[in-house]
């Protein structure tokens, strides 16, 4: 070998040599964080942080998450996710995946070789699932050439690390947990439930192959997306076969899956869509609270202020995330932290009680308000509101829309936006039967709203306190305000029970009688009060107190009201849970005080729950991602009368389902199990309410208009017995339609033996051996 030979040898070899120097040394240096970007060990033993947290049913349905914008990534272990996903990922994105180190270096030669020299798309990309991890998890897009250029060895480094700290199984969950399947199905969970409606472990090869097949990229592969479902099918298809050249399945297999159509099932999950909306934004406000400070209330909202501070002392749901805090001493975040909140909510009743609210609102209500009101100079307003009130309301709203709030920041004049209010424009409103494309001015569309009438409804146990079903209003993408805990009304005769169990404390008995005519008391400044009692029967004639509850007598109520101090009955009141403002005057005993669903509803526990009131239970456990149990939530029950006088009110309100003001329940919906309950309308019939139970539920519901001046002019249809109750009683009647819920229309109410409510006979003229002789006519 001469000089030159030996020299251009050495010079090669040096080359070589030098070559891998560098290689070498740029890996350390990538790997120590001088070039480009290492992720800490603290990340790489935790590469995964945020995860949203789960709403789960009383039946063990997901029905909810809880997830920063876009994020809305579930924990799903390694055993929940069906084996055809994995082996349909490993076939097609890392066939020797079980066997690299987090390189392949097989694949990496071919991907150089075919694509990088020979220029085939066919070649393959060389990236292994750990690669691709490692990418997801740590690489930002960029755009530099020298970005680009050193991106691939950083993804390198980190997959090598990977596999040192974690197993395979390990990593290809971190992956199928993390990937973004798009329209927020961010994960392998979510985008299960998006796309077919099903659990990970649940889903079909064909279905397994559709979502791997996606993970080349989400958009082009969606197969929602595009409306065609063809290039999905098409991508599909190669899944199925790359799973069979990997022997996962056999050829007549492949074959049979590949000829099949692409079905979805698709869910899209949002915040305002889904079941039982209204529960779980209620929930979120919750788990979220923060303790509340007078100064972030408006000056309206003393009620609300006075509730929540209530809340915050005494209920450990309230405010549960800042009042927690974690191993590392963080408070406990719902939309980062993947928590199983295991509620309450039994998702078919929820399904119920929604269809028995649109039922009553969309086709009975709803068209007979509008149809009062069609012609009508005031509507929606009452024929008892003056012009200039009506501009005041109006002028309110407009002041509180979004439109006005962006005009004033825009700096238009107050004068320039009121004109902008009465410019028709083309625009969208809701309705029942769908959304309206329409031409209408700002204002008046306003007014419109207006006068769609809106409802709350909870139901309850009244043993345990679960909330079985939640519906704060008639559509919560549209009309997000809760008429179950946010919204308070007047109660009007639905407060009267709770009088009358007081009497029942201090001695009266259901059968002792009163002269029936108008009753006059004396306030503390002696100013005489006589209240109406409208439609009033057996005038002059002795009547007994449980004929005056029945009836809704309002005379026998102020009779009643006499013989006690309003100071007295406003400590029962609190006892009852009323956590409003109640002004200690002689017509609190008529409804006047403003109250939510809610409260009626758990205040009504205690005559089934011999005089122990039960406090609403939403959730009954929360877990960590790893089923780690961090909270247990029991009842919280105050004890309100003594057992003889919750049997006593027990009584009476069977009486009034069985004979009086409630009695279209038994007559007219044929529900046959035993029922207490009470109607209550307000002044005008702003509001009408129904508050029932059976020995094993209790629920509650208020209708009415978003203001107290848009309401019935004809007390017929505007009446509680009219309004409310028939939600009550179409939800009942769905109920026990359903054996698998288990609730049986031969239930029956438990009173002692030898139980006496009087000391006196019962009236022959309501009863005979238990049977109603004749149902009394609905008046309030």
């Amino acid at each position: 070998m001469n000089t030159l030979t030996q020299k251009i040898v050495r010079l090669l070899w040096t080359a070589f040599i030098a070559g891998w120097a560098i290689i070498g040394i740029l890996f350390i240096l990538i790997a120590t964080g001088v070039i480009g970007y290492m992720p800490p060990i603290e990340q790489l033993q935790n590469p995964i942080d945020k995860y949203a947290s789960q709403l789960i049913s009383s039946d063990g349905k997901v029905f909810g998450s809880y997830a920063h914008s876009g994020d809305n990534r579930i924990y799903t272990g390694y055993n929940e996710i069906s084996p055809d996903l994995i082996k349909a990922l490993i076939a097609t994105e890392d066939v020797r995946f079980r066997s690299h180190s987090g390189i392949d270096s097989k694949g990496l030669f071919r991907a150089v070789v075919k694509r990088g020299i020979l220029n085939q798309k066919s070649g393959g990309g060389g990236s292994t699932i750990t690669q691709q991890l490692a990418k997801l998890l740590y690489s930002p897009r960029t755009e530099t050439k020298v970005g680009r250029l050193f991106q691939k060895p950083i993804e390198w480094v980190i997959a090598v690390k990977l596999e040192r700290f974690y197993t395979k199984e390990e990593i290809i969950t971190m992956y199928l947990n993390y990937f973004d399947f798009l329209y927020n199905a961010v994960g392998i969970k979510s985008a299960s439930y998006t796309y077919f409606g099903k659990q990970p472990s649940d889903l079909k090869i064909e279905e397994a192959a559709v979502l791997v097949g996606m993970c080349k990229n989400p958009a082009y592969y969606n197969p929602i997306l595009h409306g065609e479902v063809e290039r999905s099918r098409g991508r599909r298809n190669i899944v199925l076969e790359q799973m069979y050249k990997a022997k996962y399945i056999t050829k007549q297999a492949c074959d049979s899956l590949q000829k099949l159509p692409l079905v979805t099932s698709f869910h899209r999950i949002t915040h305002r869509d889904g079941e039982a909306p209204y529960f779980r934004e209620r929930l979120r406000q919750m788990l979220m609270a923060k303790k509340p400070e007078r100064k972030n209330y408006f000056e309206w909202q003393v009620d609300q202020y006075r509730a929540d501070s209530v809340a915050w002392e005494n209920d450990p749901i309230y405010g549960w995330c800042n009042k927690n805090k974690k191993s590392d001493g963080s408070y406990y975040n719902i939309y980062t932290d993947g928590l199983k909140i295991y509620t309450t909510i039994d998702l078919k009743m929820q399904q119920y009680a929604e269809e028995a609210v649109e039922k009553q609102m969309k086709e009975v209500l709803q068209p007979i308000f509008d149809r009062e009101k069609r012609g009508r100079s005031y509507a929606p307003f009452s024929r008892n509101i003056s012009q200039d009130e009506q501009q005041k309301i109006l002028s309110r709203a407009m002041r509180q829309s979004d439109r006005w709030r962006e005009m004033k920041k825009a700096g238009i004049s107050e004068s320039n936006i009121r004109a902008s209010f009465r410019e028709k424009r083309k625009m969208q409103v809701w309705s029942w039967r769908g959304t309206i494309d329409t031409v209408m001015s700002p204002l008046d569309s306003i007014k419109y709203l207006k006068g769609i009438l809106r409802t709350g409804f909870m139901a309850m146990s009244p043993h345990n306190g679960h909330i079985k079903a939640y519906v704060g209003g008639i559509n919560f993408r549209n009309f997000q305000y809760d008429m179950v805990s946010q919204g308070r009304r007047q109660v009007g005769s639905t407060i009267k029970p709770f009088l009358y169990s007081l009497s029942m404390i201090e001695g009266i008995s259901p059968c002792d009688e009163m002269l029936h005519v108008a009753q006059t008391l004396y306030t503390e400044s002696g100013r005489p009060w006589t209240p109406k009692n409208a439609g009033a029967r057996r005038v002059g004639e002795m009547v007994s107190i449980r004929w005056g509850l029945q009836n809704s007598s309002n005379w026998v109520t102020a009779y009643l009201m006499g013989r006690t101090s309003p100071y007295t009955f406003v400590r029962l009141l609190r006892s009852y849970g009323l956590n409003g403002y109640l002004d200690p005057s002689l017509s609190i005993c008529l409804g006047t005080p403003d109250v939510s669903v809610q409260e009626m509803v758990s205040a009504y526990t205690a005559f089934v729950n011999k005089g122990i009131r039960v406090n609403p239970l939403p959730i009954t456990r929360i877990e960590d991602q790893y089923g780690n149990v961090v909270a247990q939530f029991t009842p919280n029950m105050v004890e309100v009368l003594p057992a003889d006088a919750a049997y006593k009110m027990l009584y009476m309100l069977k009486s009034v389902v069985e004979g009086g003001t409630g009695s279209r329940l038994k007559y007219r919906y044929n529900i046959k199990t035993d029922m207490g309950g009470k109607t209550g309308t307000t002044q005008n019939n702003s509001d009408g309410w129904f508050v029932g139970f059976t020995p094993s539920l209790v629920a509650g519901c208020w209708v009415g208009g978003e203001d107290r001046s848009v309401h019935f002019d004809s007390m017929a249809q505007g009446q509680g017995a009219a309004s409310a109750l028939p939600i009550f009683a179409e939800f009942l009647k769905r109920v026990y339609a359903d054996p698998k819920l288990g609730y049986l229309m031969d239930e029956r109410f438990e009173f002692p033996q030898n139980f006496q409510p009087c000391v006196m006979d019962y009236d022959a003229e309501i009863v005979n051996g238990g049977e109603v002789i004749e149902p009394l006519p609905d008046v309030e």
